[in-house]
């Protein structure tokens, strides 16, 4: 019986998929990771039409990013969240 739903593109489920969401986890972890703390370094963001912007803030990190992976979007989304 047909639903008349497409689903365009590859489906995954399992195992690859958690190792892809805990890796798309640690990506963002690593990138805010050497900012926190008293003695947390400051990051460089260079963004497409050139503007830079230095900060040590996780939460403007994280907002200048240009995150396309689903779980990495929902943590950046989260992080922003309880910024506000």
């Amino acid at each position: 019986m047909s639903t008349g739903v497409s689903i365009e593109g590859e489906r995954e489920s399992g195992r690859d998929v958690r190792d892809d969401n805990v890796r798309a986890a640690l990506s963002v972890a690593n990138i805010v990771r050497s900012s926190l703390g008293p003695q947390g370094l400051d990051k460089m963001i260079v963004d497409d039409i050139g503007e830079v912007t230095i900060t040590n803030d996780g939460a403007t990190i994280l907002k200048k990013l240009e995150v396309e992976h689903p779980t990495a979007n929902l943590l950046v989304q989260l992080a922003q969240l309880q910024d506000a």
